[in-house]
């Protein structure tokens, strides 16, 4: 077995089940097929991989450096595979997006099924990285558009398109004194933002598009956030700050998807903090059809996030 990703699972599974009879079962393998596939990793490396003298199984300081081997040689081998489908998949028209993982999980199922049903030749590869990142990998070439929020922060030299938005909140658990029972979308008048904002905060990280637009709110107020814990997800961060381990400021479309009461959600101004979606690319003479098709979608689309 050559399979890097196979010989993963195999081994997560082992070490999950805790006995190779139980993993051969769960896996749809003989017994003797799996201990025979072990000893001969081990043979070849010269040395044991996983530790079987006692329980639970665990991996050894040598199966760590080969599980990290496998990890490696599989994101090298889908990094090769992305390089070169342009030739092994002649007929198929490649689009590298960037985008930032949590704004993603919103805007990607909104454009991309109906987008793919209309072009069925189109590939798609996601580059998930932090907004300067993506920025960054199309002024290189090395993406064909970005979507993001705020287009006011971006390169000049790009062409822009714009829709929709959402709106933020912040995020008030049971276990903040702020809290009100029996609510959810609190009036602004309600509280007072500037004392809402002195309390303790689960943030993104620095260099998040929504740090960026949070660390504004504060600024205004000339205030330096009180941080108890930053994430690179927002969605870890509003899902800690739903279980009581501090305020946090959040989108729509990210509570939406945590779904989790109650909680009171504080409407903050979008004279304050305001979010608009737009889809960027390089401003060149001869944009591919697919891309300007994909950009089409984008523009066509209802991409307001509302939370009622």
């Amino acid at each position: 077995m050559n399979n890097p990703e196979e010989i993963q699972y195999f081994i997560d599974v082992l070490i999950k089940e805790d006995s190779f009879v139980k993993a051969a079962k769960k896996l749809y393998i003989s017994q003797p097929y799996l201990t025979q596939l072990i000893k001969r990793i081990e043979s070849h490396l010269g040395t044991p991989i996983i530790n079987r003298d006692k329980k639970p199984y665990s991996l050894t300081q040598a199966g760590l450096l080969y599980y990290q081997y496998l990890e490696n040689v599989s994101y090298d081998k889908q990094q090769l595979n992305k390089k070169i489908a342009k030739y092994t998949h002649p007929n198929k028209e490649i689009i590298k997006i960037g985008i930032l993982e949590s704004l993603g999980t919103y805007l990607l199922p909104e454009i991309l099924p109906d987008f793919l049903k209309q072009n069925p030749q189109v590939e798609i590869q996601l580059f998930e990285n932090f907004p300067r990142e993506n920025e960054k990998n199309l002024l290189s070439g090395n993406i064909d558009c970005y979507i993001g929020q705020t287009p006011e922060a971006i390169d000049s030299s790009l062409d822009i398109v714009s829709n929709g938005g959402e709106k933020y909140y912040i995020v008030i658990s049971p276990a903040s004194p702020y809290y009100q029972a029996g609510k959810f979308i609190l009036d602004p008048h309600e509280l007072d933002l500037k004392e809402l904002l002195q309390e303790p905060f689960v943030l993104s990280v620095p260099g998040s598009a929504i740090r960026h637009q949070v660390n504004g709110v504060f600024q205004r107020f000339h205030l330096e956030p009180k941080v108890i814990l930053e994430s690179k997800s927002i969605i870890t961060a509003t899902s800690l700050a739903i279980h009581g381990m501090g305020l946090t400021i959040s989108t729509a479309s990210i509570i939406k998807r945590i779904g989790e009461t109650p909680i009171n959600l504080f409407p903050i101004s979008h004279d304050l903090i305001n979010v608009v979606f737009f889809i960027a690319s390089r401003r060149e003479k001869t944009k591919s059809k697919a891309l300007k098709n994909l950009i089409r979608e984008f523009k066509n689309k209802n991409l307001q996030a509302i939370i009622r």
